[in-house]
């Protein structure tokens, strides 16, 4: 079975590119790359999937198709706040609301334009498609 990680390693070495050289044809952050190729990431943002389609010459399309659809699981928005809230206050051993398997989590740091850091909670199931990716 063909998967958006496999396709966009293997778009990314016909072109002889390296991530930092994806990141940069594409304008997209290395660190998604490199979470799109291990399989971190399985939904891409609209601007994300048109910027990897126009450097690969492929219809953006193609690449939605290998995208997991998580719409039939979906997770209240209390339940998602909560984790976030856990992840922030470095809570250890989450299990996701899915299918209880364990949760690999981050903290994402970023800055806004005033040069503010923002702390963006990020996990994904060790099993299922579930991620937290805001």
């Amino acid at each position: 079975m063909k998967t958006l990680a496999k396709f966009v390693q293997k778009h990314r070495e016909e072109l002889g590119l390296t991530v930092k050289g994806l990141s940069i044809a594409a304008n997209v952050p290395s660190s998604e790359i490199e979470e799109i190729e291990e399989g971190r990431v399985l939904f891409l943002p609209v601007t994300t999937r048109q910027s990897l389609a126009k450097v690969f010459k492929c219809e953006a399309q193609e690449i939605k198709a290998l995208e997991k659809d998580i719409s039939d699981n979906i997770i209240s928005p209390e339940i998602i706040e909560s984790l976030k809230d856990l992840i922030l206050n470095g809570a250890e051993g989450l299990k996701c609301p899915q299918c209880g398997a364990p949760l690999v989590t981050r903290i994402a740091r970023m800055y806004d334009l005033e040069d503010n850091l923002i702390l963006h909670p990020k996990a994904h199931c060790t099993k299922c498609p579930f991620q937290i990716h805001s």
